[in-house]
């Protein structure tokens, strides 16, 4: 069997805004982890991803996405970083990222606002997690819209990061070496 080929997420074509924050030093790295970067999923995920943005328009929003394939050279930086099973997948166990059946998003206004989930994308502590009941009535708001549009496309959560979806059996896919992300 060959090896899956990514497709290509572009703002035009899937009507997201793609902020890949691994480009960038402002990440759980804290360093510039991608050099080249394109916005790529596994074909199955960005069905969904096409979806989850149909449904959040018709809401009146936009999905804003994070990160989505990852090579697992990145992988490995991020678990050197931060080694917590419950926040980083093991290198060795593979990452649902490097399957590319995984994504990061949030959700933002009509005024290309971020909705407020109460911490920030990577923020690697309990208040990320799903179900806080400590959160403001606004925060669970904007988590359980973006829960449901999520769930609604073919998604399912993990209960640690609000913004993590990924495609139910992930494990199941095998991981993609693609050199469409350069680390």
């Amino acid at each position: 069997m060959g090896q899956t080929a990514l497709t290509i997420i572009t703002e035009e074509d899937h009507g997201v805004v793609i902020d890949l924050v691994y480009a960038t030093p402002d990440n759980l790295a804290g360093k510039v982890v991608y050099q080249e970067a394109v916005c790529a999923l596994h074909p199955d995920a960005e069905a969904c991803l096409r979806k989850a943005a149909g449904y959040a328009l018709q809401a009146g929003f936009t999905l804003k996405v994070f990160d989505a394939y990852r090579p697992g050279k990145a992988q490995e930086i991020f678990w050197s970083v931060l080694s917590d099973a419950q926040y980083v997948s093991d290198p060795s166990q593979g990452s649902n990222h490097s399957r590319g059946v995984a994504v990061d998003v949030t959700l933002l206004n009509e005024s290309g606002q971020a909705l407020d989930m109460g911490t920030g994308f990577d923020d690697m502590r309990e208040l990320s997690h799903h179900d806080r009941k400590d959160l403001p009535s606004e925060v669970q708001k904007n988590r359980l819209l973006l829960l449901g549009i999520m769930l609604h496309a073919g998604f399912i959560s993990i209960p640690s990061e609000w913004w993590h979806y990924e495609l139910p059996n992930s494990c199941a896919y095998p991981m993609i070496e693609s050199d469409l992300v350069k680390v």
